[in-house]
């Protein structure tokens, strides 16, 4: 996966000014709080044309505004035009923060708040959100930082931000390590994501499997596999000349995703490993393991016995003394 662009922290000096936008049920409000307790001073629902104004007041107090599609007079074109211009003063350190979600997860939120769309007061929600998505496609493209939320908590929100927007001077990169199971998809906030399903699987061994990668018996395991020390030193090899550049050109914070099938095994203890050693070159570092705790698929249902007399046919479970195929 390709890094996203490099997040540029605010230089000193400069007014931070974060300009939310982003589709209706995406979390825009929580964004917007959330930034308020990294005190910024939050506005919401802005007129466009008092930006300008709000923007120029003599304040150095970072600012964070809310624009999207329940303003009056919101349009995508022009808010465009008006980040240019905004970016345009030297005094200000200004970012464009889009939030988004799957149409799946949008239509899912909306359903449970029993709330209209406010792109579709008099048609299903669905045609509101195509309706937005296409709106607002031009700022999804401009965006600094784009955030989907359709698999993420309020805490995982809230870190993200944290990360990108947080207002000390502090140069360290961070680093957030989450290991995940593909079955439930790759977390669209990671930066860099590595599949490591191709490491000896401890779920096969029927002692291991009740475990995870957190303990020492699995980890044992995965590192029996001939190809992990290879892997590994190669993994660091990538990433130690990234670490430098990643910083010197601003960014702030990188998500690193290890995948593996399950998400509870291999992934995890590579995911440990390599938060350790990020560790030792400097950076501050945060771990997860978002699939840990899921249930594993559902075991296969009781294979069926057909047994036939005349032109009757009987179907129930096989005997249990019996394996069948």
């Amino acid at each position: 996966m390709t890094p996203q662009d490099p997040v540029q922290t605010p230089a000193a000096g400069r007014r931070p000014v974060v300009l939310v936008t982003g589709m209706s049920g995406a979390g825009l409000s929580t964004a917007l709080k959330a930034l308020e307790d990294l005190h910024y001073e939050a506005v919401d629902n802005l007129r466009l044309s008092l930006l300008t104004a709000l923007v120029s007041q003599a304040d150095d107090r970072p600012l964070a505004v809310g624009i999207d599609s329940r303003t009056r007079d919101f349009t995508a074109d022009a808010l465009v035009r008006e980040l240019s211009r905004l970016r345009d003063h030297p005094e200000l350190a200004v970012r464009l923060l889009f939030m988004e979600a799957s149409d799946e997860v949008l239509q899912r939120r909306y359903t449970e708040t029993r709330r209209p769309h406010p792109l579709a007061l008099d048609r299903p929600v669905p045609d509101g959100i195509q309706r937005e998505r296409t709106l607002l496609m031009p700022l999804r493209d401009c965006a600094d930082v784009v955030i989907d939320t359709s698999q993420l908590s309020i805490h995982d929100v809230r870190r993200l931000l944290t990360g990108h927007f947080r207002l000390d001077s502090d140069p360290t990169l961070h680093v957030f390590v989450t290991s995940f199971s593909f079955r439930h998809g790759v977390p669209r906030e990671a930066d860099l994501v590595f599949d490591v399903r191709f490491l000896d699987n401890p779920h096969w061994d029927p002692e291991l499997r009740p475990l995870t990668g957190n303990d020492p018996a699995v980890g044992a395991y995965v590192e029996r596999d001939p190809d992990f020390a290879g892997f590994m030193q190669r993994l660091t090899d990538l990433l130690a000349p990234l670490l430098p550049r990643y910083a010197r050109e601003g960014k702030s914070y990188l998500t690193v995703a290890v995948g593996c099938t399950g998400g509870r095994h291999r992934s995890v203890f590579v995911a440990n490993r390599l938060a350790q050693w990020l560790a030792g070159q400097g950076c501050k570092v945060g771990t997860a393991h978002r699939d840990l705790e899921r249930p594993g698929p559902a075991p296969e249902p009781a294979p069926v016995k057909t047994i036939t007399t005349g032109n009757a046919a009987a179907a129930g479970p096989a005997p249990a003394d019996r394996e069948t195929r």
